[in-house]
């Protein structure tokens, strides 16, 4: 039967459904009907003594150096439709979303990662530089530091949305997460994000995207941040695999080079220069190039399967290689680079447990 309620496109607009829409912010923390703007102590208290009740009390809630808070809470059934977050941003922020009870996460992930921005770095100015819109369909950062998500995310009971602080610094935290609460048919699976990073990659091995998944589920999206090492020639020969359902030593789907899986082609090179982009699925937004103290070129990249979902029935991994050039058009190079990913995917529960994250210096970017 056709759900118009989880069909999210424009199309669904003009149709009245059983969903009830809701959100989250520190202005109206459970997303109840009629409770937002009701606070009398918060962040902004303050800066609204002169205008009271139902003026930013609460812009946000600052979470303390160590501290995980629960920003979310909710009973379903329903569907997570967006959420947005500003403020000063560290890899040391950790998201974390749980489904229907589940004791561990299936999303745990540094916070800017999730959006694409794998190389923020806590500014002691947040109003500084340097910034790199994403553009794309379900993921979106705009100036400054914004970082908006689009991706549905249904649950049949219960939903909670934890942000924990690792750095050294209490941490502003401005959100908002906006969520129906409607019928959710049984063929909807649960929605899932998993950061894995080698720094570095040894030479001959690859980085590993995703593994250790069962199915059946939907591949729906890849991240991932290059900080380059060793020689400066072009690095990005390296294929992006996947083994689906009974691949053993080769992949059912094996593309030609990072460029090309990412939508670019030809090392991303106009008249001897990179040239980044953002688009509705596709994106290599970000260079970074070397300054007095930081020596190390960086990228940062998406690749959305919004439009060629990968389909596995009982298990997938992901894989891509450190491939350069020792001689251009001569020879290839295995070479030593930072790797960082994110892997997206729609999967039914239970959820096998994640890989521990890196610790907290291990995931600190060094250098300005």
């Amino acid at each position: 039967m056709f759900e118009i309620g989880m069909n999210l496109g424009l199309g669904a607009l003009p149709f009245i459904t059983k969903g009830i829409s809701r959100s989250i912010t520190p202005e109206n923390p459970g997303g109840q009907p009629g409770a937002g703007g009701r606070a009398i102590e918060g962040t902004g208290a303050q800066a609204a003594r002169d205008l009271g009740r139902g003026w930013k009390v609460s812009p946000y809630y600052l979470v303390r150096s160590g501290q995980q808070m629960m920003l979310a809470d909710i009973e379903g059934p329903g569907l997570l439709q967006s959420f947005w977050f500003g403020g000063n941003m560290s890899k040391n922020l950790i998201l974390r979303i749980h489904w229907d009870g589940q004791t561990h996460p299936s999303v745990e992930c540094p916070l800017p990662d999730f959006f694409a921005y794998g190389w923020a770095r806590q500014k002691a100015n947040p109003f500084m530089g340097p910034f790199y819109q994403v553009n794309s369909l379900p993921v979106a950062v705009n100036p400054n530091k914004g970082f908006n998500c689009f991706w549905p995310m249904p649950f049949r009971n219960h939903c909670m949305v934890t942000i924990e602080n690792r750095t050294e610094s209490d941490y502003a935290c401005y959100f908002q997460i906006n969520y129906t609460l409607e019928p959710i048919p049984e063929s909807a699976a649960y929605f899932h994000a998993q950061y894995r990073q080698s720094f570095p990659l040894t030479p001959g091995k690859e980085h590993i995207i995703l593994d250790g998944v069962t199915g059946p589920g939907t591949y729906a999206g890849t991240v991932l941040s290059v900080g380059l090492n060793g020689a400066g020639n072009w690095w990005g020969e390296g294929e992006v695999k996947f083994f689906l359902d009974d691949d053993r030593e080769f992949p059912t789907i094996c593309g030609t080079g990072t460029e090309d899986y990412f939508g670019g082609s030809y090392d991303w090179e106009v008249d001897g220069r990179y040239v980044p982009y953002s688009t509705a699925f596709m994106g290599m937004h970000q260079v970074e190039e070397s300054s007095s103290y930081c020596h190390q070129q960086r990228f940062s990249l998406y690749r959305w399967h919004v439009m060629d979902p990968i389909r596995f029935a009982s298990q997938i991994k992901v894989t891509i290689q450190d491939l350069g050039w020792m001689k251009p058009g001569k020879k290839y190079l295995q070479r030593r680079d930072d790797f960082a990913s994110v892997a997206f995917w729609y999967q039914l529960a239970p959820t096998t447990v994640f890989p521990a994250l890196p610790g907290i210096e291990s995931l600190e970017i060094w250098g300005e």
